[in-house]
Formats: structure tokens, C-alpha cells, sequence
């Protein structure tokens, strides 16, 4: 296998700094055609990188997914790619985020920084650090996927991390192959025998739930990443099953589940389709009372979000489909109830009642829901047509800050411009009786 420099600017033959020519392998036929990188852990290797960094780079340069099996040592970029053009794309990875800016030497390393959201890179032989330009879409990735977290954990199973990390141990103080002095490398099996080999893994729920909690930062980064390479309607199943197992645990009203689902539907990517998910698991029937009793949920959902909001009434849609004999007549009580709950604008409303539509159901039952919605809409342009009218009535109010208000002597010696105002006024009896005698005005 031919090595290359890994400064491809540097064509020195005697240049220390080598990796392999990179191979590709294209698999597969028509929509499930993709590109096996046969040497990225050699070239990563060489890089001092995660061959999970340039294979994801690919991704985001091509505008791909990527996917990563590290037990069978396979890193895929979806599509037919020519070995010559990731090259070309790997060569610009080197040059933004393995060689230094000062000297141009690959001896960097990468250091993240969770709390401030950036990335250090520092380097052995001329001791330049400084940070990464944030801009590209990998350093997200990276942020997730710190370098100092082993491929394995970024990976496979956490059975597989904890042998790499047990070998290397191995290799390094023990003079056996395996160990169980101290108990604290081998694992026990259900009977409670050592296991050494680690095949046996406990999957009861209360052991799938502790490792869930002591995942690694990197294999969570991961996770999020894998599911939003999923295609849209994968992520909205999930997001279905996120909130389907909150509801049958009786969570849904439970003060902060409302963020959390909130913040899933952020992290998969389907915030403005939520509202229609949550309108299939929370409303039968008895809608009207069900939209009390979840306002903060759908509050959250639909705020300031009028994508989301349109997703609210079209899930309203499919429930009325559902449910027709009972809540087609009760369309426009139940638009103002929305309405009410502040759960829909009155743009949103306008625009929505404007013209059939048969994107969430037929375009029939959507013109027999707009016809009854009729009254309801009604009423809303009535009501804002009245709003407008009474701010315009307060615009024509004009007020002078610099006026002074004016005594009744000064009002009186207004009205006969004839009368010069005495030099000195005093208050007496005619004066009142002028005041008083209101048919004299």
C-alpha cells in the first residue's frame, strides 16, 4: 500500500509524517448504494484522530449520512463516492483540524471544552494553542464525541468498550492474561460465577437503566447524532414513543415533563410537527375538557411557533375525523376553545379557514369542518374589526404635556374678548352664582 504525506503541500520523499493512500469500496444498488472506507482506522491512526472525525467530515462536506461500526471496523458515507475525491476532502480536513497553524506539523490534540462549547488544539512540537474555527459542522460532532473518549465507546456496546479498556491494562502491569483477584475486572454472570470473558450481560431493566445512566458523554453524542441521520418519519416515530410511554406512566401533567418532551422534539428535529403526535395520543371525544387539562403542554408546543400551530389544527382534524358524529357539530366551540387557551393566533386561524385543504384528511370533511367553523371565524374578524376601529377613535386624541390647565375666571374671559381681565381677582358671590347657573350656559 503506497503511503502519502500527511501534508500533501510538503513533497519532501523523506518527510516523516506518512498515511496510507485512503481505499473505497462501493456496496450495494440504486437508493441503498454506499461507500466502505476499507482503511479509515489506518489513516485515522496516523492522524492521531477518531476514525469517526473524517468519516463524519465526508458526511457533512457531501452532504450525507455516515454510519460507524467499530466491532466489524466499518466506516460507511451513504452514496458512490470515488477514492480520488475523498482524498481530495480528506486533505482538507487535515489541513483544518490535524495540522498546526503555527508550524504545519500533525503533532496537534484536540481539547473540549462541554462548558464553554469550544475546542482547543495544542501542539507538541512548536507549542502553539489556540482554538478551532467553530463554524464548520463537525465541531458539533466533535463536542459531542470528545477525542479522549475510546472508539468503542463511541461506538459499539459498552460490553466491547470495557474490554479494550481491560486489555490495555492488561498489557501494560499484568503478567497473566486474566486477573479476578480483586474482582474489580471480571464481571458476574445471573448465577453469580465469574465470568471473564464478559458473554454474559445483565439486560433486566434495572441493569439497562444503570447503564444508560453511566453512558459516556461521547456515546450519547452519538446517539443524538445516529438519530437525527434517521429519516424524518423514523424520528417522528420515535418521538411518538417518547411521549406515548410518558402518557401510559401517567407523566403528562406532571410538572417538567412538558420541557422534556419539548426538548426531545427539539433534539430530533420535529418541533413543528409535535403538536400533531401529542394531538393523536391526548384527545378522543371529550376534547374540549382534554385541552384544559393539557394547556401547558400544548402552551409549550406551539408558542410563538405558527408551523407548529397549523400541525395543532391539523391534528384537531383527525380527531374530528375520528370522532364525527359527536364533535363535527362542536368545530366552532372547539376553535375557540384553542382560541381561549391562547394555543392558536388569530393570523394562524384566518389563514388556516381561508381555503380547503386535504393534508391531514379528505378534502371533503375538511370543507364540511371549514363550513362549520364558519361562525366562529366570523365572530373573530368581527371582534378584530371592532378592535381596530376603537384604536383608530384613540389615535385622533391629540395631548399637549406643554398645556396648562385654564381656571374658569380665564375660560369666562374667553368668551368676550371685549373684557379686559382686572389686574387682581377676587372671588365673590356673582361669580359663584355664575358658576352654579347652568341654564345661563
Amino acid at each position: 500500500m503506497s503511503a502519502l504525506n500527511v501534508n500533501r503541500n510538503v513533497s519532501d520523499a523523506f518527510y516523516r509524517y506518512k498515511m496510507p493512500r485512503l481505499m473505497a469500496k462501493v456496496e450495494g444498488k440504486g437508493n441503498g448504494i454506499k461507500t466502505v472506507i476499507v482503511n479509515m482506522t489506518e489513516i485515522a491512526k496516523a492522524l492521531g484522530r477518531p476514525p469517526t472525525y473524517p468519516t463524519k467530515f465526508f458526511g457533512c462536506e457531501l452532504g450525507a449520512q455516515t454510519q460507524f461500526d467499530i466491532k466489524n471496523d466499518r466506516f460507511i458515507v451513504n452514496g458512490a463516492h470515488e477514492a480520488g475525491k475523498l482524498q481530495q476532502m480528506l486533505d482538507i480536513f487535515i489541513k483544518k483540524f490535524v495540522l498546526c497553524p503555527g508550524c504545519d506539523n500533525p503533532e496537534t490534540v484536540l481539547t473540549v471544552y462541554a462548558k464553554k462549547q469550544t475546542i482547543s488544539q495544542s501542539c507538541k512540537a512548536c507549542g502553539y494553542n489556540g482554538q478551532l474555527d467553530m463554524r464548520h459542522k463537525l465541531t458539533t460532532f466533535i463536542l459531542k464525541n470528545p477525542p479522549e473518549v475510546s472508539p468503542a465507546a463511541q461506538g459499539a456496546s459498552l460490553t466491547e468498550g470495557k474490554k479494550a479498556k481491560r486489555g490495555k491494562k492488561q498489557d501494560g502491569q499484568s503478567n497473566s492474561p486474566k486477573q479476578g483477584s480483586d474482582g474489580s475486572e471480571n464481571e458476574l454472570d445471573a448465577t453469580g460465577d465469574v465470568d471473564e470473558d464478559d458473554w454474559a450481560v445483565d439486560v433486566s431493566e434495572a441493569a439497562v437503566k444503570a447503564r444508560m445512566e453511566d453512558l459516556t458523554s461521547g456515546a450519547k453524542g452519538l446517539t443524538i447524532s445516529e438519530d437525527l441521520e434517521k429519516t424524518p418519519k423514523e424520528r417522528i416515530d420515535l418521538f411518538y414513543s417518547f411521549v406515548k410511554q410518558r402518557r401510559d406512566q401517567g407523566l403528562l401533567t406532571k410538572p417538567g415533563t412538558d420541557k422534556d418532551i419539548v426538548t426531545e422534539s427539539e433534539r430530533l428535529d420535529v418541533k413543528d410537527k409535535a403538536p400533531l403526535i401529542l394531538c393523536e395520543l391526548i384527545f378522543d371525544s371529550n376534547i374540549l375538557a382534554q385541552m384544559k387539562t393539557y394547556k401547558t403542554l400544548l402552551t409549550r408546543a406551539t408558542h410563538e411557533n405558527p408551523k407548529a400551530q397549523k400541525a395543532l389544527l391539523g391534528g384537531v382534524e383527525c380527531i374530528i375525523q375520528l370522532n364525527q358524529a359527536a364533535l363535527l357539530p362542536k368545530v366552532s366551540h372547539i376553535l375557540k376553545g384553542l382560541y381561549d387557551l391562547d394555543l392558536v393566533d388569530e393570523e394562524v386561524m384566518f389563514e388556516w379557514s381561508s381555503k380547503p385543504s386535504r393534508k391531514y384528511v379528505s378534502k371533503e370533511l375538511n370543507a364540511e369542518i371549514l363550513a362549520k367553523a364558519q361562525p366562529f371565524i366570523t365572530w373573530l374578524k368581527e371582534a378584530e374589526e371592532e378592535s381596530d376601529e376603537s384604536d383608530d377613535s384613540d389615535v385622533e386624541i391629540e395631548y399637549d404635556d406643554r398645556a396648562r390647565p385654564a381656571t374658569l375666571i380665564e375660560q369666562k374671559n374667553a368668551t368676550t374678548p371685549s373684557a379686559k381681565a382686572p389686574a387682581k381677582v377676587t372671588r365673590n358671590e356673582s361669580d359663584d352664582e355664575d358658576d352654579v347657573d347652568i341654564d345661563a350656559i
